[in-house]
């Protein structure tokens, strides 16, 4: 059986899917995008008659040392009571220090003393929710060198004491594998394959380092085919989750997102 496969709810397409209703497994929607009462949530609402939904949040900032915004945190919990979604997700980064948020999802050093931080945010996070949470590995440009830890590694101690699951972005890995030139096979053999929740994929964009080609993950392109073996390789380790197409920069026509999410199947 192949993956369920949905798409990223984005607001230039918000009116059309009401309207049309579109055949998709699943919506996600960021939760920092709807942590305000607005007719866009009350929209929202009334697609959860059609649709499965996620949320998936940018900015609880599992890895500040700070701890957790209880006021930002106490915004997310009520959305999620509100919506009753089927997968609540975040990143493995940070992106706040004291008391101010950054526009990015940066990156941590795979520690113990990290490891303790996250682990203690996502106990957090899971109380406060009352439920498991699912944790996304990042995009990565460069490594720390002081790490102890590699990240499949970091992930599965993460999962073991916590309790969390794992949202394994298929893109997010690729890029960091040519990056920072990692085996994309050793880093899946190192995960536990049993918590993996939700499958991303996006597109990725190429630019230059120094003479050297990198990738960044801009969600602004179709699935590269690089992106799509290695997400066969995923599906043929792990099995299928449900698995989400994510574009966020150049938003193309709904019928593109479509169009991608019905490759899910033929891909896996």
């Amino acid at each position: 059986m192949p993956p369920v496969a949905g798409i990223g709810l984005r607001a230039p397409h918000l009116a059309e899917i009401t309207r049309d209703r579109p055949a998709t497994g699943f919506l996600e929607i960021h939760a920092e995008n709807y942590l305000a009462g607005s007719p866009a949530l009350l929209t929202v609402e009334r697609l959860r008659a059609d649709y499965t939904f996620s949320i998936h949040a940018v900015g609880l900032s599992l890895g500040s040392a700070d701890g957790l915004d209880e006021a930002h945190l106490a915004r997310v919990a009520s959305l999620v009571e509100r919506l009753q979604p089927a997968h609540v997700s975040d990143h493995l980064s940070w992106s706040v220090t004291g008391g101010r948020y950054l526009s990015d999802l940066l990156p941590l050093p795979y520690t113990e003393e990290a490891l303790e931080v996250v682990v203690s945010n996502v106990g957090r996070l899971q109380e406060a929710l009352g439920r498991r949470v699912l944790v996304e590995n990042p995009s990565c440009y460069l490594a720390f060198t002081h790490s102890t830890l590699s990240e499949p590694e970091f992930l599965s101690e993460l999962v073991r004491r916590s309790g969390c699951g794992l949202l394994l972005d298929a893109n997010n890995l690729h890029v960091t594998a040519h990056n920072l030139r990692l085996d994309p096979g050793d880093w899946l053999a190192s995960l536990p394959g049993e918590a993996i929740g939700e499958y991303h994929l996006a597109g990725h964009a190429t630019n230059d380092a120094d003479g050297r080609p990198i990738l960044i993950d801009d969600h602004g392109s179709r699935v590269s085919d690089d992106v799509w073996r290695l997400f066969a390789d995923v599906v043929r380790r792990f099995g299928p989750r449900p698995t989400l197409i994510e574009w966020d920069t150049d938003i193309p026509p709904l019928s593109v997102l479509l169009e991608e999410a019905a490759r899910v199947a033929h891909a896996s």
